[in-house]
């Protein structure tokens, strides 16, 4: 799916970025959070867009200064710019009246997390993806060599490889990352929270949804393990499991 029908917006510090609405005028609200050096095009926002469009749901996914379309440097983003980003986003589009139904993957988990405190009373339901919260320090940081350590302490920077994909990693982002911590919170909206991992996810550990769990003390909390899934969990099977638990998160609010 392309950028067809996207706009931009400008943030207060002037950053802007590309977002997509859909406007049904429903009483929920869906929106997409996507992870760490993604977009707002690939199957997983592509397939929650599809399955809000046949619902009738308002639905809105947007790409972080840096991501995608959004213009910025990416190395000069960081966890507290891509919450700013969603917050001033969702605060300018979205009905006061509606509510939302929250949907991270991977890193978009612990930034949706961030949001709670801000949109507390609206949040009634979240759905998280191989969430990744605090991955930063805790699968970068202190997985890093000595040698790594170093040179990003002394260049600001270290190009950090796996797989096909490079990702050049900034000392401020991680810096930042301590600043926004999740896992030691408590939140207590009754709501409906499901997390999806796959098993096979070598990026993430499973413990990961686990503790996002944890910090829900009033939600109807389920987990959902995904046999032979992988991180990205974009397979055709994977997608329509999640469109499955999202329906059931909709369906316990209406």
């Amino acid at each position: 799916m392309n950028y067809k029908r996207s706009k931009y917006f400008t943030t207060s510090k002037k950053r802007k970025i590309k977002y997509f609405f859909s406007k049904r005028n429903s009483e929920i609200t869906v929106v997409f959070f996507h992870g760490f050096m993604s977009d707002m095009i690939g199957s997983k926002p592509s397939t929650i867009q599809k399955f809000c469009r046949k619902q009738k749901l308002d639905f809105l996914k947007f790409e972080y200064s840096g991501h995608g379309k959004s213009k910025g440097k990416f190395i000069e983003g960081n966890i507290s710019k891509w919450t700013d980003d969603a917050k001033q986003l969702i605060k300018t589009k979205i009905n006061k009246k509606s509510s939302l139904i929250f949907i991270g993957s991977s890193m978009g988990s612990w930034i949706a997390l961030n949001l709670f405190s801000k949109f507390k009373k609206k949040i009634k339901g979240f759905l998280g993806i191989a969430s990744a919260p605090e991955f930063l320090e805790n699968l970068m940081w202190k997985k890093f060599t000595k040698k790594i350590k170093k040179e990003l302490v002394k260049k600001g920077i270290y190009n950090l490889k796996h797989g096909s994909y490079e990702y050049p990693i900034s000392l401020q982002l991680i810096k930042d990352g301590r600043k926004n911590k999740v896992l030691n919170k408590k939140i207590n909206s009754k709501i409906k929270v499901t997390m999806i991992h796959g098993q096979k996810d070598e990026v993430v550990p499973t413990k990961y949804s686990r503790k996002i769990l944890k910090i829900f003390t009033n939600a109807k909390k389920k987990l959902v393990i995904i046999n032979n899934g992988d991180h990205s969990l974009s397979d055709k099977k994977f997608l329509k499991k999640s469109e499955k638990e999202l329906k059931l998160i909709i369906n316990q609010r209406l």
